[in-house]
């Protein structure tokens, strides 16, 4: 731990006279005070965020904090983005995909799908990835995989296989899936709500646009497992951990209407037939209108660490602009790199690594705000950049705290952290590939 704050220090000390430098270089004016004050609580955050010392939600809340009392932003700037529709947008999502789990509908169709697999190890193994990667792409996927492992395992071992030869794979599944649209990943969201606001020209990206990425890593992912188990997935391990089923409540008729709902829902996100807030908040309250939930069990669904860590990050993009920190990245990375695809290699790299080592949302709150600035300051269409780096930070495999999907694996599955690290390079390696070929295809670096 020493190690790596001593890297964090190195680093602050080594970029912040370079920047200094650039900041006396250009003519538009720079509050350097609050510059350096910026520089402060991003990099204590970004200790926090890593080490975990404190919970990432009480970070994420003390970072408006410091900055509106040390004068950089405004109460009303620090706390404003806790109101933003952004940040109700994934509230309303959250409660509408509990309701899916309370009735019981995404454990129905996980079930009705994963028995038709058969005994076939390389079929359950398919079929798992399909099911989990598509479940994923509507619903939380550290849900989808806690509620589909006692299954999965139950199956594996009714066909005489190991569970430790299915459960990784669709750990990765699970980030394979949540690529596909903009409900995911919480990474997706909070991109996304980033772009928005410091990028409000760009506009953003559409529901199923994150799926110019997602799918064919989904497909490539399903076909590579199929064709390739001996080489892509651990071996057979017999002490795999036994885990009690999770019994699916009988929704009854309010399962098909939780469904239906859910259904209606990203069919008026997908269209743009009804604004993304009020689809997903009205979707939530007649959920708990028709009683498919009670309004304890809409509220226990939200993950309010992610709804903490992404308003509470925001105020540091209004710091960022205002202190003129923004410009000032900018400049300082424009002097290094001049090419695009460098620098989107560069910061995709970068987003893999601490993604790996640390909070996906957190990595995504902390680098999404510091790229636009950079994207902006080239001349450069914020957009390819911005989802780079949601993709990066949504498909990392190298670490079991990488995603909340691998971390509910590691017990069950009796893996190692070699085994992660093992298995999960080659489809990092390939999921970065991925992006570079087809993210500046389809979002072009020049406006």
């Amino acid at each position: 731990m020493k190690k790596i704050c001593a890297f964090f220090l190195a680093l602050a000390v080594f970029l912040l006279p370079e920047m200094v430098y650039a900041a006396n270089a250009t003519p538009q004016a720079v509050n350097m005070p609050h510059v350096y004050i910026v520089f402060g609580v991003l990099f204590i955050a970004a200790v926090l965020f890593f080490t975990e010392w404190i919970p990432l939600a009480v970070t994420s809340i003390l970072v408006p904090c410091a900055l509106s009392t040390l004068g950089v932003i405004t109460v009303k700037e620090a706390w404003v983005s806790f109101g933003d529709t952004s940040i109700l947008t994934i509230v309303g999502l959250f409660m509408l995909g509990e309701a899916t789990f309370a009735t019981g509908f995404a454990q129905r169709v996980a079930t009705s799908i994963i028995n038709k697999a058969g005994a076939s190890e390389t079929r359950l193994l398919v079929f798992s990835i399909l099911l989990i990667a598509f479940m994923s792409a509507f619903l939380n996927n550290a849900g989808v995989t806690a509620i589909t492992l006692p299954m999965l395992i139950s199956i594996a071992r009714k066909a005489h296989l190991s569970p430790s030869r299915i459960l990784l794979p669709t750990a990765y599944a699970a980030s394979f899936g949540g690529c596909i649209s903009l409900v995911g990943q919480a990474p997706s969201m909070v991109a996304n709500g980033i772009l928005a606001k410091m990028a409000p020209e760009y506009g953003q990206f559409a529901f199923f646009e994150f799926a110019w990425f997602g799918l064919p890593l989904t497909l490539l992912g399903a076909l590579l497992f199929g064709l390739f188990p001996r080489f892509l997935i651990p071996p057979a391990r017999e002490d795999v951990a036994e885990l009690k089923e999770i019994e699916t409540p009988d929704g009854g008729i309010h399962m098909w209407i939780a469904g239906g709902i859910y259904f209606l829902v990203i069919v008026c996100m997908a269209t743009g037939l009804v604004p993304l807030t009020s689809a997903a908040m009205l979707g939530a309250m007649l959920c708990v209108m028709t009683r498919c939930m009670t309004l304890k069990q809409a509220q226990a669904g939200i993950d309010w660490t992610t709804v903490w860590l992404f308003a509470g990050m925001l105020s540091m993009s209004f710091a960022m602009n205002k202190s003129g920190a923004a410009q000032l990245i900018a400049d300082f990375v424009v002097s290094y790199f001049s090419d695009p695809y460098i620098l989107f290699g560069v910061l995709m790299l970068v987003t893999g690594i601490l993604t790996n080592i640390m909070s996906n949302t957190a990595t995504t709150a902390i680098m999404v705000p510091l790229v636009i600035p950079i994207a902006l300051g080239m001349n450069l269409s914020p957009l390819p950049f911005v989802m780079g780096i949601a993709m990066s930070a949504a498909a990392c495999y190298m670490t079991p705290i990488a995603t909340p999907s691998n971390t509910l694996v590691l017990r069950p599955g009796n893996y190692t952290f070699g085994d992660y690290v093992r298995y999960g390079f080659f489809w990092q390696v390939l999921s970065f590939a991925l992006a570079v070929l087809i993210i500046p295809s389809v979002w072009p670096f020049m406006p």
